[in-house]
């Protein structure tokens, strides 16, 4: 299970998660794309799917809650529980182990944004290149560190440029740069750079 986490809002988490689950699935294995963000959920809608059901479901015995994705073959989507449920994310994510599963993670340091970093197994890091966002990755990688999670790598989203420094700032490599786009899931320019991202975690056989 990798977690896809950065600190700063909007810097192209959820663009990442459904990206880099179109990439991984297009070796022909479905790949689960799982927002757990409840206060500001996206991912259902950047899919063209449902908000009901939700991951809370999960918890419920009735099987997972996901939806497939028309624009994106092989990639099935869970949506972010309502805030009410918001406690049921961990226990709910635990249950999700039978195939490769990309979350998306919410903004912040706060315990909502830990609570998916507790359950996965990886980490990958979304900055925009800008300081602000660097300084907020850095941050929850350390997060991610301290609760034995491994940080795979950053993806620098909205940006053809690598800044000086970045890679000894975070402490990880750079896995790719995503070029700027009105509506990135239909740029070709921006799959393109999602399929590098994902060739590199397959090496590392990350998922």
């Amino acid at each position: 299970m990798l977690a896809v986490a950065g600190g700063k809002g909007g810097v192209g988490k959820t663009t990442t998660t459904l990206g880099l689950a179109g990439a991984l699935a297009s070796e022909g294995r479905p790949v689960r794309a799982v927002d757990t963000d409840c206060e500001m959920p996206d991912l259902h809608a950047l899919a063209g799917c449902e908000r009901d059901p939700s991951l809370a479901a999960v918890l419920d015995g009735d099987g997972v809650p996901e939806q497939p994705v028309a624009t994106i073959p092989g990639v099935r989507v869970v949506a972010a529980p309502p805030s009410a449920d918001k406690s049921a994310v961990s226990a709910a994510l635990g249950r999700l182990r039978d195939r490769p599963t990309v979350v998306d993670t919410p903004a912040g340091a706060g315990p909502d944004a830990v609570a998916p970093l507790r359950v996965a197994d990886d980490a990958l890091l979304v900055a925009d290149g800008t300081p602000q966002a660097l300084r907020d990755a850095a941050k929850t990688g350390a997060i991610a560190r301290e609760l034995g999670v491994s940080v795979v790598g950053v993806v620098l989203v909205g940006t053809h440029e690598q800044p000086d420094g970045v890679e000894q700032f975070l402490g990880t490599s750079v896995l790719g740069t995503v070029p700027a786009a009105t509506d990135p899931l239909s740029n070709p320019a921006v799959w393109h750079a999602y399929d590098r991202v994902a060739e590199r975690l397959r090496r590392q056989t990350v998922i």
